[in-house]
């Protein structure tokens, strides 16, 4: 998999996350021995992001000629304790080629399930469809569903996949309750959806979520509570959490 993997081969490219989330590698270790404490394994740069050096197989591990200790660690287990990081992994360096990298985006989506995740890279914009029927509904009921602070929008390409509406949700609080009536509130709205227009929902407090990173930096709120329950607009104001 890693050989058939090459630019714009995004087809390949999941096939290996795939294999990779049901698989092991073989971490190479900068500092100390498997299980100990002060264990650290390798790290390289590469276009200004982090990646831990691993190899894939036995055979590898003899090929690359690393000479101190090494972890086997499953591949679902290695993307859940590198991607809060924000550390990816680096397949094969010694490799002719280079090896492949994983970015720590791409090993979230190993460690959250990569069927919930688009796959990336994705390409993010402002939403050119017009929908106001669904965008009123929409913030009509957020204002009748307290835990919303704001709703912002974005229309995301994944690298597979039909493109999609994404609906980011900022919330007061993200208790059960508030999560249960953010629900419903996107149930009441979702009617008001052109057939066959795919509409997902971000939560804005993700720090790891590249459409929530995308949101923040370039979007506005189309739904905005508290500057709604500014005076003049008749509002109430919005109870704080």
């Amino acid at each position: 998999m890693l050989r058939q993997v090459a630019p714009g081969r995004y087809d390949a490219y999941e096939a290996l996350l795939q294999a990779l989330s049901a698989g092991r590698v073989w971490m190479l270790l900068w500092h100390g021995r498997p299980g100990a404490p002060d264990a650290q394994y390798g790290n390289m740069e590469v276009e200004g992001l982090g990646y831990a050096p691993c190899v894939t197989s036995p055979q590898e591990l003899t090929a690359s000629g690393w000479s101190r200790d090494h972890e086997v660690v499953a591949g679902l287990d290695i993307a859940r304790a590198l991607y809060p990081d924000r550390w990816g992994v680096w397949l094969n360096p010694h490799a002719p080629g280079g090896g492949v990298g994983i970015p720590w985006l791409d090993l979230r989506r190993i460690a959250t399930g990569l069927d919930r995740m688009p796959a990336g890279p994705l390409r993010i914009s402002e939403p050119a469809i017009e929908i106001p029927q669904f965008y009123a509904q929409l913030a009509q009921n957020a204002h009748h569903t307290p835990a919303i602070r704001s709703l912002r929008r974005a229309w995301v390409q994944p690298a597979l996949g039909a493109p999609y509406l994404a609906v980011g949700l900022d919330l007061y609080d993200t208790s059960r309750p508030s999560v249960d009536a953010v629900r419903g509130m996107m149930r009441q709205s979702i009617g008001a959806v052109p057939e066959g227009l795919p509409v997902s929902t971000v939560a804005m407090s993700d720090e790891y979520d590249p459409v929530a990173m995308w949101l923040r930096v370039n979007s506005r709120p189309f739904y905005d509570r508290e500057a709604h329950a500014a005076p003049g607009y008749g509002y109430p104001q919005a109870p704080a959490y």
